[in-house]
């Protein structure tokens, strides 16, 4: 029935609110596999420290876990899309469009993980993950061994995927499901990975300039909420009974200082010297402890339990229009100069206006301090060939392990090098 098909919808929801999907794992594996000096880890989990010193295996259970969360909600959207016949009219067009928005987020970040980034040699023939655009119900060899796609199939799928879903959805929604715009701003993440310019400022200037969005008043005004501010365009939703996490995993569960959290990923010094002395970002970390007792400063992003994850939000937007439109050249998309987007993003902050822009390095650290912590660094390492904890952008234990369950089961998906 419809009710069934939109039960398993909301199901795909679930699993992306999963601690191994960006309930969290999608967020601290990036950020700790890349934190080049600006994090701690200060725990005892094996996982998390190999993490942290590139050096994770390809029998790591939680790297397994990312993997088969990733597939489970591929497959929901895979089961809502084989099932459309029983929906009509509005309904069936708009949950086609959020079930390929499913899909394509669970994609861009398993090909991220697990193969080499879009900017590292030929995308064409370097494996990314294999691509299941049907679903399964029962093992059938011929259809469910699939082999790894190419980086670029992969990617392809997923342009597919959100432009067919930025057409299909709704506007906006009233209980926090994906809409037009977050398959926009997701999409211009995706071809900012591609470093497709024009194509990435025209999806961001969509999103900005809908005026369904606008920036909290103060930063602090953009996490720790019960539901969804003004600048969230895609958050993961928490309560006391339905969250990532509260004891061993979840956003909150690392980043938050014990005891309301473990307190195990702590943020260094050097990376609060980064913020000039006015910002209110610098103000809003804060000094605790690990449950083990190891102290340190804590991001207040993920401080409280039971509260929404922003995944993509407006700031992100205004970023990555000025660095699109500063890197295409010619005529800017939209009707701000990339200075201008720059200084709204500084002016919530309390910082002064920027007179001009010497570099496009000056929007690229406006970024990495305004989204730190919230997994955007290891996206922008990959796709700007950043050199990070001594090691090339590309460097092997920058890319997690097939896991080793997966090829013990017969199929055909060469290991990654380094493993």
């Amino acid at each position: 029935s419809a009710d069934d098909i939109k039960a398993v919808l909301f199901g795909g929801y679930a699993t992306l609110q999963n601690a191994n999907s960006l309930g969290e794992k999608f967020n601290t594996f990036g950020e700790l596999l890349v934190h080049n000096g600006d994090l701690d880890w200060a725990g005892t989990f094996e996982t998390y420290t190999d993490l942290s010193q590139n050096s994770q295996v390809r029998t790591s259970p939680e790297v397994y876990r990312v993997w088969a969360n990733s597939y489970h909600t591929i497959n929901t959207a895979n089961l809502v899309l084989s099932k459309l016949d029983v929906l009509i009219g509005d309904e069936k067009t708009e949950i086609e469009g959020e079930a390929k928005f499913l899909r394509a987020i669970a994609y861009y970040y398993l090909v991220n993980l697990y193969a080499q980034p879009y900017s590292s040699g030929n995308a064409a023939a370097n494996p990314g993950v294999p691509l299941i655009l049907e679903p399964v119900t029962g093992f059938v060899p011929e259809r469910d061994k699939l082999p790894r796609a190419s980086v670029e199939a992969v990617y392809t799928q997923v342009v597919s995927d959100l432009e067919d879903a930025a057409a299909k959805m709704p506007d906006a929604s009233e209980d926090a499901r994906a809409t037009r715009y977050s398959a926009l701003a997701l999409l211009s993440r995706v071809y900012l990975s591609q470093l497709k310019y024009t194509e990435a400022a025209t999806a961001a200037n969509e999103v900005i300039e809908s005026g369904e969005f606008a920036l909290t008043g103060t930063y602090a005004g953009a996490f720790n909420n019960a539901s969804n501010s003004s600048e969230d365009i895609f958050a993961i939703q928490q309560t006391s009974q339905s969250n990532s996490g509260t004891s061993n995993f979840g956003m909150t569960t690392f980043y938050s200082a014990d005891p309301e959290g473990r307190g195990e990923i702590q943020v260094t010094n050097a990376h609060i010297a980064k913020y000039e002395a006015n910002d209110s970002r610098k103000a809003f970390f804060y000094p605790g402890s690990s449950i083990s007792g190891q102290n340190g400063n804590m991001t207040g992003k993920w401080r409280s339990l039971y509260r929404v994850i922003p995944v993509l939000r407006l700031a992100e937007m205004y970023l990555t229009r000025a660095e699109a439109n500063y890197r295409k050249g010619g005529a800017p998309i939209g009707p701000n100069t990339p200075l201008d987007d720059v200084n709204i993003v500084r002016a919530r902050v309390n910082l002064t206006p920027l007179a001009s822009i010497a570099s496009v390095d000056v929007i690229v650290k406006e970024r990495y301090l305004e989204l730190a912590f919230e997994g955007d660094r290891f996206f922008t390492v990959k796709r700007l060939k950043l050199s990070v904890n001594g090691h090339p952008f590309d460097f092997e234990k920058l890319v997690l392990p097939i896991p080793q369950r997966e090829i013990d089961l017969g199929n055909s998906l060469p290991q990654n090098p380094g493993y």
